[in-house]
């Protein structure tokens, strides 16, 4: 027989509420919201050159992030796409920003679109704090990037996309259902990347 606690388990995970957590949880996951965001930004402020430089910026900004991770899950030194272990985010942060920051210097170098230049810079600029209070605290990435994004198309195209924030909540809601945050976490997650990408973005742009 499975153990009580192993039983327990597995009906919390196919419980109606964790499930749909865990749709809201994968389906917003940061790699998504980057490069929905991306694009979004691109195509509307630039059209067609926009929408390829928000793809070519999105390879540094999500999709290597996203192979760092699957190779650390291969290694088995990554337990989850999510990164749940607060130490293994500390050893993968560095690997994602200076991805990030090698996808800025090319776009500089080439006179890429200003506001998605900017989005990028904001992106690097996030994930410092986001590094420093994961060090004793494991703040939410998610609410983190979704709430920065939100704040960037706001930013850059109209304050209507501060509607977005419902999202933002139910990411947050997602996480503490799923026990991956508690509320504060995912609440400072939410005012971490506001500001500091919303903020680094106005001030780039």
């Amino acid at each position: 027989m499975r153990p009580i606690r192993s039983r327990t388990r597995t009906r919390l995970e196919h419980h109606p509420t964790t499930a749909r957590a865990r749709r809201i949880t994968d389906g917003l996951e940061p790699k998504n919201v980057i490069i929905a965001m991306l694009l979004l930004l691109g195509g509307l402020r630039y059209g067609w050159t926009g929408l390829a430089w928000a793809a070519f910026a999105a390879v540094f900004t999500a999709v290597v992030p996203t192979l760092f991770i699957h190779y650390g899950m291969r290694r088995g030194t990554v337990g989850d796409r999510h990164v749940g272990h607060r130490q293994r985010r500390l050893t993968l942060f560095p690997l994602i920003m200076a991805s990030v920051a090698t996808g800025l210097v090319v776009m500089l170098a080439a006179d890429a679109p200003r506001d998605l230049t900017a989005t990028v810079v904001a992106m690097l600029a996030s994930l410092v704090p986001i590094l420093v209070i994961t060090v004793w605290w494991k703040i939410s990435v998610h609410t983190a990037v979704a709430s920065g994004a939100t704040v960037c198309l706001a930013v850059a195209l109209s304050p209507w996309w501060l509607l977005l924030y419902p999202l933002v909540a139910a990411i947050g809601w997602s996480r503490v259902v799923l026990r991956d945050h508690t509320t504060a976490q995912t609440v400072a997650g939410t005012v971490v990347g506001a500001l500091s990408a919303g903020l680094t973005f106005w001030a780039a742009r």
